[in-house]
């Protein structure tokens, strides 16, 4: 019996994303082509590999066999490119990140460029994609690499799913800021206890901040506006809709309408973390070499490094 490893990459793909729609995706072929190849394997193993019975495509025992194969043959694979970037120097090859809008912006740029110089063979994918859906994407092989923010009172990705492990980039200090117009001026947080807020959704690190900044000084804040992009809350902040907690990070495209609040203590921070697979053997060589980029570029914006054990 011969079995066609690229038909099994396949398989696994199918098994990952569970169904050939998906997996096509991922694979950059036809969905049409994905189940040519299924079938192929099926007659090279004589019998069925996908439950076809349901709706979303499940593998039958046969299936889960192979493609438990194809998981120990793409782990061997991915140990032969490490020995082979460290014979070399140099990672080559297709990578695909997701990130939040301002990580794209003032780290994932900054980090491929550097890259692209170290690692010519480079082929990134960038998507702009977070949450939920961008460790779902990571996790069923759509993406290689994700860059997450979280509050650093919350635990890392990785604490939370034993499949992944998580790189801290950077701490991101929070920043208070409101409207430059506003009279009187405010001077402390606590004179903002009645003023409108541009508050985050639900679950966001700004959000966690602002409940912490609340808590710390005896006010339940005015949450006028809720926005996720930081642009956006900015633009509140000029027209001065409201006071807003912001990431260091995020100033960087601030207009010079938006003031600062000099006087008051930073509200914490939150943390930039490069999310990867988890795997025995460490990362790819490629998503090493990002997230060292990734961190060279934090330390140029001036965040503060993460000290790792």
């Amino acid at each position: 019996m011969e079995l066609d490893p690229r038909r099994l990459r396949v398989l696994r793909a199918v098994a990952l994303r569970g169904g050939v729609v998906d997996a096509a995706k991922v694979l950059h072929l036809t969905p049409s082509a994905v189940s040519q190849h299924l079938a192929q394997l099926e007659r090279e193993v004589g019998q069925p590999l996908v439950d076809r019975s349901r709706r979303r495509a499940g593998l039958t025992p046969a299936g889960q066999l192979l493609a438990a194969r194809a998981e120990r043959i793409e782990h061997e694979l991915a140990e032969a490119r490490r020995e082979l970037a460290e014979l070399t120097g140099r990672a080559t090859g297709p990578v695909a990140i997701a990130a939040f809008s301002t990580a794209v912006s003032h780290l994932l740029v900054p980090a491929l460029g550097a890259l692209a110089r170290t690692h010519p063979g480079l082929e990134p994918r960038v998507v702009e994609l977070e949450g939920p859906e961008a460790l779902r994407e990571l996790r069923t092989g759509g993406l290689d690499l994700v860059v997450v923010e979280y509050d650093a009172d919350d635990p890392a990705p990785d604490e939370q799913a034993r499949d992944l492990a998580a790189t801290p980039v950077a701490d991101d200090e929070y920043r208070v800021v409101t409207p430059a117009d506003w009279s009187p001026p405010p001077r402390t947080v606590r004179d903002l206890a009645d003023r409108p807020w541009v508050a985050g959704p639900p679950g966001t690190a700004c959000r966690r901040a602002l409940e912490r900044i609340s808590r710390q000084y005896g006010f339940t804040a005015r949450r006028m506006h809720i926005c996720r992009e930081f642009p956006t809350v900015l633009a509140l902040v000029r027209s001065g809709l409201g006071a807003a907690v912001v990431p260091a990070l995020a100033l960087a495209d601030a207009p010079p309408e938006t003031v600062t609040l000099p006087t008051v203590p930073v509200a914490g921070h939150r943390r930039i973390a490069a999310v990867r697979r988890a795997s025995p053997s460490g990362p790819e060589p490629l998503t090493a070499a990002l997230v060292d980029a990734l961190q060279e570029a934090a330390v140029g914006l001036g965040l503060t490094p993460v000290a790792t054990a």
